[in-house]
Order: C-alpha cells, then sequence, then structure tokens
C-alpha cells in the first residue's frame, strides 16, 4: 500500500505521533483525523413517494455514502442502509435510493462518508428529515416556482441571501416543485451590480461563475454555487424536492436550433446540453429511468388525494422557428409525442383527487425566442388564433382529457419572473374542445423579476389575478421584494385544493380554493 500525505497531513501525522511512525499501518487512520471527508454542500432528498424516496450528498474525494433512517429524531433502532461510493466521475455525488418504508411517517435520515482509500477515516454526519406519502386521505401541503441565481443576483448576505426558501420552509411543506431554471449556467455572478438607487448588490462570488458554463466542471459549479446559501441547504435538509429542468441549466432559450452566442468556445449546443443534463442528474435526488437513462419526465404518486405529472418540455421540442404549422410534425414538438402518450396514458390511470401537471413553461403566455423584435416561439403560445405548431400538443391533451372523463387536472408553472392565475374558459376560447381548467403561475424564488406578459387567446385564459414589476420596471433585484412561490394545501378530509400565491415576505397575495369534482 502506497500512502500519500500532504504536508499538512505530514506534520499533523508528525506531531501526534512522532515520524518513526508514518510506515505503521495504523498511520492512516491517525495522520487523517483532521482530515475526514466532510458533507460539502448539504443534504437533500426528493420524490419521495408511499414507501420512500431518494437521498443526496456531495462530499470532498473518493469516499463511500453511508446512510442510517429512523422514525424518531433519536435515531433509535435506526436502520443502517448498504454504502454508496461517491467517486470523481459523479463529483463526489451520490444519491440512494431509500425504500420499505412506513407510509405518511416522518423519517429521519443521517449520512456521513469514508474515505475509500483509509477505511478508518469517517467524516461527520449531517441529518435531514422529509415525510413519506400517505396511504390515507390525510392533508397535503406543498410549494412551487422556480428561477434561481438568474441575471446575475446571486448570494447577497447583506440582502439575507435566498430568504424566500427559508420563508417556504417555514409552511413546513411535504414537498417543493421546482419548476425549472435551477441555476443560469449562462449569467456570469459578478462581485457587485450597482442598483438604480445607487446602492450596491454584493453577491458571494465563485471563480467558475465569472463565465458562462461549458465545461461540465463550470455546469456542476453553477448548481454548487446555489448550495453554498443557508437558507436553501436549511431548505433543502428539511424539505423534499421534485425537480425538473427548463432553459438555463444549459442557456437561455436552447433549443436544438439555438444559435450559439459568440462568447460561447463550445459551439455545439448537444455538446453543451449533454454536459449540463449530467451535472444536473448528479446534482439532484430524481429517481433516474432505467428505460431511458437521463429522463425527466415522470409521475410521483403522493397519496389517494395526488400524483404529479414532472414535464419535461426541453428535451425533446423542436427548433424556436415561428412554430405557425397547421398539421402536427417534428416542427411543432414541446413535449414530444412519447411523452405525450405517456402523460395521457398516466393521467387515464390516475387514481388520485388531484392531477398536477407541472409544466416548465406557461401555456398562453406569449415567450418569444428573440425578445427585442417579438420573433421565434420559446414557449407554447403562438398569438392570438387557432392552435398552431405547438399548440397542437396542447390542443390534442386537452381533447384527450375531456373525453376520457378525466377531471381535476391544474397546472403548476413558473419560469417567466412573475405571479399570475389564469382561468381557461372554452367559452372564451378559439379552440373550444375542452373542460375548464386552472393554471397558476408562481417564481422567481431568487432572480430578477419581469413581466407580466401578454396572453393569447387560443385557449382562453382568464387572467384571475398578476403581481409583476411593470413594463417600465424590468429586471429588479430580489431586494425589490417580488420574488414569488406558490403554496397549495389539499384538505384531508373534503379534498379541497386552496391555492395561494405569496411574496418572499410571505404575504398572501391571492388564494383560491377548488372543489373537486367526481367522476
Amino acid at each position: 500500500m502506497t500512502l500519500r500525505l500532504s504536508r499538512r497531513r505530514f506534520l499533523a501525522a508528525a506531531s501526534a505521533t512522532g515520524a518513526g511512525m508514518l510506515g505503521n499501518l495504523a498511520t492512516p487512520y491517525l495522520s487523517r483525523a483532521a482530515d475526514r471527508p466532510v458533507i460539502t454542500h448539504g443534504v437533500q432528498s426528493g420524490d419521495i413517494a408511499v414507501d420512500g424516496g431518494v437521498v443526496w450528498a456531495r462530499t470532498d474525494r473518493p469516499a463511500q455514502m453511508m446512510v442510517e433512517i429512523a422514525t424518531t429524531e433519536s435515531f433509535k433502532n435506526a436502520r443502517v442502509l448498504p454504502p454508496i461510493n461517491a467517486l470523481p466521475e459523479s463529483d463526489f455525488t451520490a444519491k440512494l435510493l431509500v425504500d420499505n418504508l412506513p407510509a405518511g411517517q416522518t423519517i429521519f435520515y443521517r449520512v456521513k462518508f469514508r474515505d475509500l482509500a483509509h477505511s478508518g477515516v469517517v467524516g461527520e454526519a449531517v441529518t435531514g428529515r422529509f415525510r413519506t406519502a400517505p396511504a390515507d386521505r390525510r392533508d397535503v401541503s406543498f410549494v412551487w416556482g422556480g428561477d434561481v441565481a438568474g441575471q446575475g443576483w446571486g448570494i447577497n448576505p447583506d440582502d439575507g441571501g435566498m430568504f424566500t426558501f427559508e420563508t417556504m420552509r417555514k409552511h413546513q411543506p411535504d414537498f417543493l416543485i421546482h419548476s425549472g431554471d435551477t441555476i443560469y449556467a449562462d449569467g456570469p455572478i459578478t462581485s457587485e451590480v450597482k442598483l438604480p438607487d445607487g446602492t450596491v448588490w454584493k453577491n458571494l462570488t465563485v471563480e467558475e461563475k465569472a463565465k458562462v458554463a461549458e465545461t461540465l466542471d463550470e455546469f456542476r459549479a453553477a448548481h454548487k454555487y446555489n448550495f453554498l446559501d443557508k437558507n436553501l441547504r436549511a431548505f433543502n435538509a428539511e424539505v423534499p424536492i421534485f425537480v425538473q429542468w427548463d432553459d438555463h441549466e444549459v442557456m437561455n432559450n436552447w433549443s436544438i436550433s439555438k444559435e450559439i452566442p459568440e462568447v460561447y468556445k463550445v459551439r455545439d449546443i448537444r455538446l453543451l446540453a449533454a454536459r449540463a443534463a449530467q451535472a444536473f442528474h448528479e446534482m439532484y435526488p430524481l429517481r433516474e429511468s432505467i428505460v431511458e437513462p437521463g429522463r425527466v419526465y415522470r409521475t410521483i404518486s403522493y397519496g389517494p388525494h395526488l400524483d404529479v405529472f414532472m414535464l419535461d418540455e426541453r428535451s425533446y421540442r423542436g427548433g424556436n422557428g415561428e412554430n405557425l404549422q397547421t398539421s402536427y410534425g417534428p416542427d411543432s414538438y414541446f413535449i414530444g409525442p412519447e411523452q405525450l402518450a405517456w402523460l395521457k396514458r398516466g393521467l387515464l390511470a390516475s387514481k388520485a383527487t388531484w392531477k398536477v401537471i407541472a409544466s416548465d413553461m406557461p401555456l398562453s403566455i406569449l415567450v418569444y425566442d428573440d425578445a427585442p423584435h417579438k420573433k421565434g416561439s420559446e414557449a407554447i403560445a403562438q398569438g392570438d388564433g387557432p392552435a398552431r405548431g405547438r399548440e397542437l400538443e396542447i390542443a390534442d391533451l386537452l381533447r384527450f382529457i375531456k373525453t376520457a372523463g378525466i377531471v381535476n387536472t391544474v397546472w403548476l408553472t413558473a419560469d417567466v419572473h412573475y405571479a399570475a392565475a389564469h382561468y381557461y374558459n372554452p367559452d372564451k376560447a378559439q379552440f373550444q374542445d375542452f373542460e375548464p381548467f386552472w393554471e397558476f403561475v408562481s417564481g422567481p424564488f431568487h432572480a430578477g423579476s419581469f413581466g407580466p406578459g401578454e396572453l393569447d387567446n387560443t385557449f382562453g385564459p382568464e387572467l384571475k389575478f398578476v403581481k409583476g414589476p411593470g413594463a417600465d420596471h424590468q429586471n429588479l433585484s430580489p431586494k425589490s421584494g417580488m420574488q414569488f412561490f406558490g403554496h397549495v394545501q389539499i384538505a384531508g378530509d373534503t379534498g379541497q385544493m386552496t391555492v395561494t400565491l405569496r411574496d418572499r415576505a410571505d404575504v398572501a397575495l391571492w388564494s383560491t380554493t377548488l372543489d373537486p369534482k367526481s367522476v
């Protein structure tokens, strides 16, 4: 066995035991006593169902992640799970599917790492918790939104950091639906940003965020940057995440037709997306598909009252062109035929009271690929008129939901950096073959505030509430207070769903209660 000692480790060993003991096999343990594996970015759990979920952590070296779980905070009668490796190939991240757990139970977990090269060297433990989905009809509570560290607004300790996460944590939700833009890989973080009032926003900075992300390590660093925030780490330790991705995990408005800006040295959008996807899957505790490795879309069943359908509206779309086709084909794909068929099957099979469709982009807000010139289609909406281009998929889905007699579908989204509530009324629509439904918009969690945007009339959205900075005040800093999240509560006894839109100060801006329909 060859022992490699840094100067720091050598001096620690020499002072503790004497240089003559360096050849002793017990020395690695002694010499590394002050240099144990550490958990670098907190712990996370995710994709929680009735019988379990995923636990995640990252360390600083090749090591084994060791997890204990218990139903009490004292960890009495804890269950020790088989260790798994954290290697350089995954940037020392590891995630473990924890199953065979009791339903509706608060589960406490404890994570620590054991050095792979020196099995006697074990780091300090970090604890977290989550609650498994109920088997009975108990109350369910969750939050949703998206958009973190966008437009150069990073972690500002003087402003309390990303404290929308602390505001959400205080509600003790069962989970978070993160609607995407988990990072802004295309958005450098500088040390200071001058505000219109003459004051200065001061960011915590890291070297990798000084430029756009192109290498795998730079994409990883963008995720790890967010985990430096104390509010986010505290939230992650207590609230499971159901995560999806959107464009800024790669670059703004990316699709297969994306023209890469000159600031990038890497000129291949598929290569950038592949690196971004690897980093995304490494950094979050989502259940991985064995059917299609790297798949983001999935169903998460959270008890009798709720099924969540997590969409991926980025990986299977066609190019961001004008998308005015009147017949369905590859150019008008948004979620794509396979994902659309999966969603239809899942909705049809669902026995849950509510079917939440987690969409990383809104249905009827106009989002242009080239915003200054109002050209190209980045989202679904194509402008007033009958269903065209990407709207054809939505029209087909809404018609299917009506024909199949599927009830209680609700759409949740983010992306546009303001809060809104839309009621879709077929009587007001150009395409009318659907039953009325709601779409709720929230975010940003911690990014620039924008909007409101224009609505198109294809599916008849009625604007019931909106709050944003207005046309004359775009890209407001988080300090402005226009950071938003949504809170959903489902009553166990009646099945009623109450949706509340809140700001980062926890002010309830607007709320509605929906009565479930029976089949």
